[in-house]
């Protein structure tokens, strides 16, 4: 076996915990996500998953796009107010 060394990390506390819980349930420890982490890096040249803009998926551009539809039809419903909208949502229940 090859020789270790140490590795301090800032991170957030919460995150950290998170983090812990979620290995724990892949039967894993910081410290091996970690190197697993790594060892993938290094093997693929590059971070091991796509960092990216936060860019909308296909299904929040089809929302998007049908939110652009119906501001521009003419016939929608339109509301005042949230109340109004709460109003006539309650009363179709």
């Amino acid at each position: 076996m090859s020789e270790t060394t140490n590795l301090t990390i800032r991170i957030d506390k919460e995150l950290k915990e998170q983090a812990e819980q979620l290995f724990s349930e892949l039967g894993m420890n910081m410290t091996t996500a970690f190197t697993v982490f790594v060892r993938q890096a290094v093997r693929q040249g590059k971070i091991p998953f796509e960092i990216s803009l936060n860019i909308p998926n296909a299904e929040t551009i089809a929302a998007m796009e049908e939110a652009k539809r119906i501001s521009r039809d003419p016939n929608a419903k339109r509301y005042s107010n949230f109340e109004e909208l709460i109003a006539e949502v309650q009363n179709e229940v």
